[in-house]
Parts: structure tokens; C-alpha cells; sequence
């Protein structure tokens, strides 16, 4: 049974809102916002609802889930998976998702060099002798900078209207307050780790001294780890299993990157090229109130430039212009669009991206479109 539905069971007549479980969530996604981590790793990610909010975080650009039981993992692992939009747009940060299945009392290489593991109602549900191995492994070996331990608190219990010991039938016990507390305490002392506890699902008023419905440990490592410490008594062998794996589209890869330049290329472009026409035909028809015809053409005298005062207009990135039936928009022009340059960076990057995919004057320096086209769209 879904732990969070058996929740909602639980306390169904104190109500919370958020639902307790979004309530719990929404500190990690919080979180996240505060120390921007890269890498984040959820263990006991059950059903992946944390890992689908948490993809959408700027900052990860690596998200790892792990849990003991693979259908689970199975029946809900298609949220992750990038959407058609993904591919539209890509995202300027790179993003891979995996899902393995495994025991969080045994260590394995892939959960090495997170910056946040969460254990959001994990370790209620674990055995004694897993729950002796399970600082080693998630403070010892994977040493992330940040730990966030999340787990009910058995004062609460008294207020729910169910009369079972614990809220789930699953766990194995279910602390107070000062049992997690010096648990907690106990394994940040050892490990270097500094703590502080909070939580979420108030009590009623008046009966603060219960504490929250979900008590909630964030640890916070004390010194950076060192190159010793981090390679040392490092599993070779790797005991999770990987049972999926997704790589989002980024901009960090070239091939998006440059479809990406290319379409924003030729977009700023036909801006460029639309308002210059409109100026033009605006001009034309001050000197013409009564037009013949009603599609533009452009006559001789409109072409305000020679070729040779044309590629003096490009070479120094002066205005757009038409000469003939051809409009030309100088590369640095576009560039200077904020889109286009945040996404090249650099102009040389700008010509190199577009290279064989936009149409460009004979030195390169402009864009160039057909007014011709433009007519027979019209």
C-alpha cells in the first residue's frame, strides 16, 4: 500500500494543509532552492513524486533514486522520462535521471559524490540490523554535504484517530522526539556532521509540546571532504541495479545547442527583416497616397545603398538594408540580441554554430533573405 495514502488514513481527522506529504516535499524542494545542490539522490524514492518534483529544480543536474522494491519503481519511472516539450526547448542545464533498486545498508559506487540525500520516511521502515548499517553507509561512505532525515513522531500519534501502535503497518518502530533526537545527535558526532531538527503538520493549539506530526533531521557536514577520506574502503563492485535511465536535451550538448541558435537565428532575423520592410512601405507610401498596385516592390531609388556602401554598412555593423530584392541583416546585430548571445556566449561561436545552416552574404557577415519571398507570402 502507498505509504502516502495510508497516511491520509491516519490523519483523517487533523487535517493538513498541504496534505502532510506535499508539506514534507515542499521543504526539500525549499531546500534545494537554498543550496542549489547538482547532484541529489532520494533514498526510499517509493513511487518517484519527489524525484518528478524535484527534476524541474535548476540547479540538479543529476537526480539518482533508490529503493527495495523494483515495481514500484517500475509502475511510476515513466514521470521521469523527458516530455516532447523537453526536446522543443531544451534546458540550458544538463539533467540525467536514474532509478536503481537496492538496500540503503549496502554501499555502492553510483551514490558517490551527491551533494543532498534525502531519506524522506525511510528509515521507520528498516530492520535493526539495516538501521545499524544505514549511518555508515549514508554519512561514512556516501558523505554528501547535506542530509535530510524525515520520520514520524510517536507523540503525535495520540491525536490520530487510528488506534494501531504505529501509521503504517510496515514500520518497525516509530521514535519520540528525544529518541530521534539522540539518534540523530548521536550519528552527526561521529560523522562530522552538525544537525538542527524541525518539521511539519503543526499541532493543534495549545498542545506545542507534541512537536510536529513529521519530525525532520538536516544534517550539514562540517568540513569539506577530503580526497583521502573520500577514496578510501570504496566498493569496486557496484550491488544496486539500475533500472532506468534517462538524459534530458540540453544546451549543453552541441547538437541542441545549435538547433537551438539556428531557429533563434533565423527568428530574431524575420523580426529584423519585417520591421525594416514595414519602415520601408511606410516611407513609400508618403510619396505615394493613391498605390496601383497593392504588393511592395522595391524600385531602384528605395535601395539606398550601392554594394560597395553595402558592405561598408555590414563591416561595421551598422543597420539592415535592402539592396536589390535582398534584405542582409549583419551578424552583429542579431548578436546583440540578449537570447542569441546568452545562448553563443561569443560572435566567433555565433558564425561557427550557424555555419552551413542559415543562408549568409558572400563574407559572411550578414543574414540575407529574398524581399521576393516576402511579396509572395503577402
Amino acid at each position: 500500500m502507498d505509504k502516502n495514502f495510508q497516511e491520509e488514513q491516519f490523519t483523517g481527522i487533523i487535517k493538513f494543509t498541504p496534505p502532510l506529504y506535499k508539506q514534507r516535499y515542499q521543504f526539500i524542494k525549499d531546500l534545494v532552492g537554498k543550496y542549489k545542490p547538482k547532484k541529489v539522490a532520494d533514498l526510499g524514492c517509493a513511487d518517484c513524486t519527489l524525484l518528478q518534483m524535484l527534476k524541474f529544480c535548476s540547479s540538479i543536474e543529476v537526480l539518482a533514486g533508490l529503493d527495495i522494491c523494483t515495481s514500484v519503481m517500475k509502475e511510476n519511472m515513466h514521470r521521469l522520462s523527458p516530455l516532447p516539450g523537453d526536446y522543443l526547448q531544451p534546458a540550458e542545464r544538463p539533467l540525467t535521471v536514474t532509478l536503481h533498486q537496492g538496500s540503503v545498508a549496502h554501499k555502492d559506487p553510483c551514490m558517490l559524490g551527491f551533494d543532498l540525500v534525502t531519506c524522506i520516511e525511510l528509515i521507520e521502515h528498516l530492520e535493526q540490523s539495516e538501521l545499524m548499517k544505514f549511518p555508515e553507509v549514508v554519512f561514512g561512505f556516501m558523505a554528501p554535504r547535506i542530509v535530510v532525515i524525515s520520520t514520524p513522531n510517536f507523540e503525535f500519534n495520540a491525536l490520530l484517530p487510528n488506534k494501531a501502535l504505529f501509521r503504517h503497518p510496515d514500520h518497525k518502530f516509530e521514535w519520540n522526539q528525544a529518541q530521534f533526537q539522540s539518534w540523530a545527535l548521536e550519528t552527526a558526532r561521529r560523522y562530522d556532521y552538525s544537525v538542527e531538527f524541525t518539521g511539519v503538520g503543526h499541532p493543534p493549539t495549545g498542545m506545542e509540546n507534541v512537536g510536529f506530526c513529521t519530525q525532520i533531521g538536516v544534517f550539514v557536514r562540517k568540513y569539506p571532504q577530503t580526497c583521502e577520506s573520500a577514496q578510501s574502503e570504496k566498493p569496486t563492485e557496484a550491488v544496486y541495479k539500475m533500472v532506468f535511465r534517462a538524459v534530458y536535451p540540453s544546451l549543453k550538448d552541441e547538437k541542441y545547442l545549435k538547433n537551438a541558435v539556428v531557429s533563434e537565428v533565423i527568428f530574431t532575423a524575420q523580426n529584423i527583416k519585417r520591421s525594416l520592410l514595414d519602415r520601408l512601405m511606410a516611407e513609400h507610401e508618403e510619396y505615394n497616397n493613391d498605390p496601383v498596385e497593392r504588393k511592395f516592390q522595391f524600385q531602384p531609388s528605395m535601395n539606398r545603398f550601392s554594394e560597395d556602401l553595402g558592405k561598408l554598412v555590414v563591416e561595421k555593423s551598422m543597420e539592415p538594408f535592402v539592396h536589390g530584392n535582398v534584405v542582409y541583416i549583419p551578424l552583429t546585430t542579431i548578436f546583440s540580441f540578449p537570447k542569441v548571445n546568452r545562448l553563443c556566449g561569443t560572435f566567433e561561436k555565433l558564425c561557427k554554430l550557424i555555419a552551413g545552416k542559415v543562408t549568409l552574404s558572400s563574407d559572411g557577415s550578414a543574414v540575407m533573405f529574398n524581399t521576393e519571398l516576402e511579396n509572395e507570402e503577402n
